[in-house]
Order: C-alpha cells, then structure tokens, then sequence
C-alpha cells in the first residue's frame, strides 16, 4: 500500500502525514525540507536558485519512490513527484523565475523518470484556502518561508485545482482542511480516517 499526499505550502500535509502513520502503522515518508541546501538561498532569490530547487526536490523525490518500492511496506508520502512537476516547476517557468531552457531540461528529465514511477494507490488531496495556508505558514514560523508572497500561494493554489481534476493516475481523494482541525480535533481526524478506510476497501 501506497499513499501519497499531496497539497499547497501549509496545507498540513506532514501533519497529517504523521497521524495517518501512527493510526495505520504505515511507515512515513518525509519531503526533505530541513536539509535541502537551496531553500535558503531558492526563497531569497528564486530566479536564480529555481532551477537546482526543483533538480534537488526531482532527485530527491525520485529516490524515495525507487525506496518505496524495493522496501514492499505500508508507506505514506508527504508530497508526490507529481506536485514537483505539474505544480511548482511549470508555475516558477510561467512566472518567469525559470529560464525555457531550464524548464525544457527538467521536463525532459521528469517524464524519463516517470516512466519508471508507479502512482500511490491512493493519493489524498488536501484543498486549502489562501487565508488559511498563510496562518499555517505563520504558525510554524519557518524563516525562509516569511517571503512567500500571496500571489506565488494563489498562483500554485490555482495549479493544484487544475491537476486535481485532472488527475487520473489512481484513486483520488480530496479533503477540505478549511474547516477541519484535525490536529486537536479527533473527530476531524476520525472523519478523514474513515473516508481514507472507504477508499481502501475499493481497492481490494
């Protein structure tokens, strides 16, 4: 069993990763954030670092789904290869802090790499608002991400909606985190916990 799940800079996407590991017994898979030597520098000067970002979060991504593979075990993903390409890759190219040549090199090396990808058996879709994402964001006070601008958020935002309709790589679901607090709420969490064991059933 693989899960994935997928969503918007502080849509509580490791949050939730952690829960639904400990009530599964699935073993975690984390995007690396703490160790990434671009963000820093990627956050401060996008056009500059927005191409060996997105290579990093490419290989890095890669690798843990060839892992995920070979370990046969009950896994979630924080954050899919998918997200890296169809998301935030083509939105720095249409905002212009990605150069043709870059984006053309990258997705070049993607759709090589997909072919050797398997998508999660399931992946969850954690839909946000933008006020909502930005007091995340504040919450958990990461520095580097105190420059993240309004429109870079709406602009991904935009793109997560246009992929999530068109996602046809396995089954999809899709949770609502707006009005959900499934931190210190266990009803919240029990809610999405019973949508994930609806979906599992359909699988087998």
């Amino acid at each position: 069993m693989h899960v994935a799940v997928a969503g918007n800079i502080g849509a509580g996407k490791t949050t939730l990763t952690k829960l639904l590991s400990k009530h599964y017994n699935w073993e975690p898979h984390f995007e690396d954030v703490e160790d990434n030597p671009y963000l820093d520098d990627f956050y401060n000067q996008m056009e500059r670092w927005s191409f060996n970002l997105q290579i990093y979060f490419l290989n890095s991504r890669f690798r843990q789904i060839l892992e995920i593979r070979e370990t046969g075990k009950n896994i979630i993903q924080d954050r899919t290869i998918y997200e890296d390409a169809y998301i935030f890759a083509p939105n720095l190219h249409a905002m212009g802090l990605m150069t043709n040549r870059d984006f053309s090199n990258y997705s070049s090396l993607f759709e090589l790499m997909e072919k050797l990808v398997q998508p999660p058996d399931i992946l969850i879709y954690l839909r946000s608002s933008i006020p909502n994402l930005v007091k995340q964001i504040h919450k958990r006070g990461r520095e580097y991400e105190n420059t993240i601008s309004i429109d870079y958020l709406s602009r991904l935002n935009e793109r997560y909606e246009a992929w999530s309709q068109s996602y046809k790589k396995g089954k999809l679901l899709i949770i609502d985190v707006d009005s959900l607090d499934f931190v210190d709420n266990p009803e919240d969490l029990g809610e999405i916990i019973n949508k994930i064991d609806a979906e599992i059933n359909g699988l087998f």
